[in-house]
């Protein structure tokens, strides 16, 4: 039996509030099927949060997030996410991309299959048998992409995969974000770099204390916001 189609993905009037402070107020979208779309914004706008939402994680206050198609299970086998700082196992790469599939009942034949195809799509089959805590921090995050690659999801939540690497580690794993979309995957991504959004994402969500102030295309948002606050952002200036 075919998988339901889950997209898209529609957010309406979420808010989220948590000891007192309202932290995400009535944020309303869609994510179709398409490129990535990256969240952006400053320090404390509710980028995470929003992601943390959309991928189950937390309850939200208020509003809706609605798949289009298929049961609470589907739903959830039908989407991954990665943190900036990935948890590995205590096991070598392989164990720890075999584990996440044998926790969804793949035969022993076809997570061989798997986690080598999807090593080698991450240039990490030579680390195979390496201890995944040992690795640089950008083979952890290649690895965490590669984990969460082989489960095949139809949506994969970012939250600043790149945040703490440096170049040449930020193009590796930029290099499997476009590999993974190319794949059919829908990617929604939180970024603080707007070099990077202008290179991977089509479309962008603009946060500012909780709210959300533009969803616009790329190239609009970059050149010409259309907020004085996103003007700002754009600018480097400091935004409260």
């Amino acid at each position: 039996m075919p998988e339901p189609e889950v997209l898209p993905l529609k957010v309406n009037l979420l808010s989220f509030e948590a000891a007192g402070r309202i932290l995400l107020v009535d944020v309303s979208f869609s994510l179709h099927a398409g490129r990535p779309t990256c969240v952006v914004g400053p320090n404390g706008a509710g980028k995470s949060l929003l992601l943390r939402l959309c991928h189950g994680l937390l309850t939200p206050s208020g509003g809706s997030i609605c798949w289009a198609e298929g049961t609470a299970e589907q739903h959830r086998r039908a989407q991954a996410m990665v943190f900036q700082r990935p948890v590995l196992l205590r096991r070598s790469v392989r164990a720890n991309v075999e584990h996440a599939l044998a926790s969804r009942n793949i035969s022993r034949a076809e997570r061989i299959d798997r986690t080598d195809a999807v090593l080698e799509k991450t240039g990490l089959l030579d680390l195979a048998e390496r201890n995944a805590r040992v690795l640089s921090g950008g083979e952890q995050q290649r690895l965490a992409l590669a984990r969460v690659w082989a489960l095949k999801p139809r949506v994969l939540f970012l939250d600043e995969p790149t945040a703490h690497l440096d170049p040449a580690a930020t193009a590796s794993v930029e290099e499997i974000i476009n590999d993974i979309d190319s794949d059919g995957v829908r990617i929604l991504m939180v970024s603080h770099d707007l070099g990077q959004v202008r290179r991977i994402a089509d479309d962008i969500l603009f946060l500012h204390n909780g709210c959300l102030v533009e969803h616009a295309l790329v190239p609009d948002f970059l050149d010409s916001p259309g907020s004085e606050l996103g003007t700002a952002f754009v600018e480097g200036r400091l935004l409260w």
